[in-house]
Protein backbone atom coordinates (compact mmCIF):
# COMPACT_ATOMS: atom_id res chain seq x y z
CA UNK A 1 0.00 0.00 0.00
CA UNK A 2 1.55 3.13 -1.19
CA UNK A 3 2.23 5.95 2.24
CA UNK A 4 0.50 8.77 -0.16
CA UNK A 5 -2.48 8.23 -2.46
CA UNK A 6 -2.24 8.11 -6.13
CA UNK A 7 -3.21 11.36 -7.54
CA UNK A 8 -5.60 11.00 -10.53
CA UNK A 9 -7.74 13.76 -10.54
CA UNK A 10 -5.64 16.80 -12.32
CA UNK A 11 -6.11 20.44 -13.12
CA UNK A 12 -4.28 23.42 -13.95
CA UNK A 13 -0.40 23.12 -14.37
CA UNK A 14 -1.29 19.58 -12.86
CA UNK A 15 -3.10 18.49 -15.97
CA UNK A 16 -0.52 20.24 -18.17
CA UNK A 17 2.14 18.31 -16.60
CA UNK A 18 0.16 14.77 -16.59
CA UNK A 19 -0.55 15.56 -20.68
CA UNK A 20 2.78 15.55 -21.59
CA UNK A 21 3.99 12.94 -18.99
CA UNK A 22 1.48 10.61 -20.92
CA UNK A 23 2.17 11.91 -24.13
CA UNK A 24 5.62 10.81 -23.41
CA UNK A 25 4.78 7.32 -22.07
CA UNK A 26 2.45 6.81 -24.51
CA UNK A 27 -1.32 7.73 -23.64
CA UNK A 28 -0.74 6.34 -19.71
CA UNK A 29 0.23 7.66 -16.70
CA UNK A 30 2.74 4.85 -14.76
CA UNK A 31 2.17 4.93 -10.22
CA UNK A 32 5.17 6.73 -10.14
CA UNK A 33 4.27 9.63 -12.13
CA UNK A 34 0.97 10.00 -9.67
CA UNK A 35 2.92 9.86 -7.30
CA UNK A 36 5.13 12.86 -8.69
CA UNK A 37 2.28 15.16 -10.02
CA UNK A 38 1.11 15.67 -6.21
CA UNK A 39 4.39 18.63 -6.96
CA UNK A 40 3.50 19.13 -10.99
CA UNK A 41 6.64 21.38 -10.95
CA UNK A 42 8.85 18.47 -9.33
CA UNK A 43 7.18 16.02 -11.75
CA UNK A 44 8.56 18.55 -14.75
CA UNK A 45 12.25 18.68 -13.79
CA UNK A 46 12.09 15.04 -12.67
CA UNK A 47 10.98 14.31 -16.75
CA UNK A 48 13.74 16.18 -17.65
CA UNK A 49 16.17 15.53 -15.42
CA UNK A 50 15.78 11.71 -16.71
CA UNK A 51 15.02 12.60 -20.29
CA UNK A 52 18.72 13.66 -20.10
CA UNK A 53 19.98 10.51 -18.28
CA UNK A 54 18.75 7.88 -20.20
CA UNK A 55 19.39 9.31 -22.83
CA UNK A 56 22.86 7.85 -22.91
CA UNK A 57 25.51 10.22 -25.10
CA UNK A 58 28.50 8.05 -25.00
CA UNK A 59 27.34 4.75 -22.34
CA UNK A 60 26.02 1.58 -23.88
CA UNK A 61 22.29 1.07 -23.26
CA UNK A 62 23.54 -2.15 -21.58
CA UNK A 63 25.70 -0.85 -18.96
CA UNK A 64 23.47 2.17 -18.11
CA UNK A 65 20.68 -0.75 -17.99
CA UNK A 66 23.26 -3.02 -16.03
CA UNK A 67 23.73 0.03 -13.46
CA UNK A 68 19.94 0.98 -13.42
CA UNK A 69 19.00 -2.63 -12.28
CA UNK A 70 22.31 -3.24 -9.48
CA UNK A 71 21.12 0.26 -7.83
CA UNK A 72 17.51 -1.30 -7.52
CA UNK A 73 18.52 -4.73 -6.03
CA UNK A 74 20.51 -2.89 -4.36
CA UNK A 75 17.90 -0.68 -2.78
CA UNK A 76 15.29 -2.98 -2.70
CA UNK A 77 13.13 -1.36 -5.33
CA UNK A 78 11.40 -4.13 -7.35
CA UNK A 79 9.69 -1.85 -9.21
CA UNK A 80 12.69 0.01 -10.42
CA UNK A 81 13.98 -3.42 -11.17
CA UNK A 82 11.01 -4.52 -13.30
CA UNK A 83 10.52 -1.76 -15.15
CA UNK A 84 14.59 -1.93 -16.71
CA UNK A 85 14.92 -5.90 -16.35
CA UNK A 86 13.72 -5.56 -19.99
CA UNK A 87 15.52 -3.13 -21.55
CA UNK A 88 18.49 -4.24 -20.04
CA UNK A 89 17.67 -7.81 -21.88
CA UNK A 90 17.04 -5.72 -25.13
CA UNK A 91 20.17 -4.18 -24.84
CA UNK A 92 22.22 -7.07 -24.73
CA UNK A 93 21.91 -8.82 -21.00
CA UNK A 94 21.49 -12.56 -20.94
CA UNK A 95 19.17 -14.73 -18.97
CA UNK A 96 22.18 -15.51 -16.80
CA UNK A 97 23.18 -11.98 -16.05
CA UNK A 98 19.98 -11.22 -15.13
CA UNK A 99 19.55 -14.49 -12.61
CA UNK A 100 23.03 -13.55 -11.08
CA UNK A 101 21.59 -10.02 -10.22
CA UNK A 102 19.70 -10.85 -7.04
CA UNK A 103 23.46 -10.91 -5.48
CA UNK A 104 25.11 -7.32 -6.50
CA UNK A 105 28.36 -8.36 -4.85
CA UNK A 106 28.74 -12.18 -5.96
CA UNK A 107 27.75 -10.55 -9.49
CA UNK A 108 30.75 -8.20 -9.38
CA UNK A 109 32.87 -10.85 -8.97
CA UNK A 110 31.45 -13.28 -11.47
CA UNK A 111 34.20 -13.52 -14.02
CA UNK A 112 32.20 -16.22 -16.07
CA UNK A 113 28.78 -14.06 -16.81
CA UNK A 114 29.92 -10.72 -16.78
CA UNK A 115 33.16 -8.78 -18.04
CA UNK A 116 35.50 -6.56 -16.74
CA UNK A 117 33.36 -3.72 -18.63
CA UNK A 118 30.62 -5.38 -16.56
CA UNK A 119 31.91 -5.79 -13.59
CA UNK A 120 33.24 -2.65 -13.38
CA UNK A 121 29.68 -0.92 -13.42
CA UNK A 122 28.45 -3.08 -10.99
CA UNK A 123 31.15 -2.62 -8.25
CA UNK A 124 30.63 1.33 -9.08
CA UNK A 125 27.07 0.84 -8.23
CA UNK A 126 27.75 -1.54 -5.23
CA UNK A 127 30.14 1.34 -3.85
CA UNK A 128 28.45 4.44 -4.64
CA UNK A 129 25.00 3.05 -3.60
CA UNK A 130 26.43 1.45 -0.42
CA UNK A 131 29.23 3.83 0.70
CA UNK A 132 28.64 6.86 -1.53
CA UNK A 133 32.82 6.62 -1.54
CA UNK A 134 33.82 4.42 -4.62
CA UNK A 135 36.73 2.65 -3.26
CA UNK A 136 40.31 2.46 -5.01
CA UNK A 137 39.94 -0.54 -6.31
CA UNK A 138 36.51 -0.03 -7.71
CA UNK A 139 37.72 3.24 -9.57
CA UNK A 140 41.18 2.03 -11.45
CA UNK A 141 38.75 -1.04 -12.72
CA UNK A 142 36.01 1.79 -13.78
CA UNK A 143 39.00 3.89 -15.35
CA UNK A 144 39.93 0.76 -16.73
CA UNK A 145 36.64 0.19 -18.60
CA UNK A 146 35.83 3.60 -19.24
CA UNK A 147 38.68 5.57 -19.93
CA UNK A 148 36.65 8.66 -21.79
CA UNK A 149 35.75 10.98 -18.60
CA UNK A 150 32.56 11.30 -20.44
CA UNK A 151 31.26 7.55 -20.03
CA UNK A 152 32.68 7.60 -16.21
CA UNK A 153 30.63 10.82 -15.59
CA UNK A 154 27.06 9.70 -17.30
CA UNK A 155 28.06 6.32 -15.30
CA UNK A 156 28.20 8.16 -12.01
CA UNK A 157 25.34 10.08 -13.02
CA UNK A 158 23.30 7.18 -13.82
CA UNK A 159 24.00 5.44 -10.56
CA UNK A 160 23.10 8.87 -8.62
CA UNK A 161 20.11 9.47 -10.29
CA UNK A 162 18.84 6.11 -10.16
CA UNK A 163 19.55 6.05 -6.10
CA UNK A 164 16.96 9.19 -5.89
CA UNK A 165 14.49 6.96 -8.33
CA UNK A 166 14.74 3.94 -5.48
CA UNK A 167 14.68 6.05 -2.84
CA UNK A 168 11.42 8.10 -4.17
CA UNK A 169 9.80 4.61 -5.04
CA UNK A 170 10.80 2.67 -1.80
CA UNK A 171 10.40 5.82 0.18
CA UNK A 172 6.49 6.66 -1.02
CA UNK A 173 5.42 2.64 -1.03
CA UNK A 174 4.80 2.71 -5.18
CA UNK A 175 3.10 -0.32 -6.23
CA UNK A 176 3.34 -2.04 -9.64
CA UNK A 177 0.93 -1.40 -12.10
CA UNK A 178 -0.68 -3.61 -14.62
CA UNK A 179 2.09 -2.29 -17.33
CA UNK A 180 4.20 -4.42 -19.01
CA UNK A 181 7.78 -5.21 -17.19
CA UNK A 182 10.97 -3.97 -19.18
CA UNK A 183 9.03 -0.21 -19.47
CA UNK A 184 11.57 2.34 -18.10
CA UNK A 185 11.25 4.18 -14.63
CA UNK A 186 12.47 7.28 -14.16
Amino acid sequence: MPNIPYRTEFDGEAERVAAATRERRGGRLLNLDRMLLHSPPLAEGWAHLFSRVRKGYRLSPLHRELAICAVARLNGADYEFNHHIGPFVAAGGAPGQVEALVDIEAASKDTALFGPAERAVLAMARDSTRDVRIGEATLAAVRQAFPDPDEFLELLMVIASYNMVSRVLVGLGVEPENASVGERVG
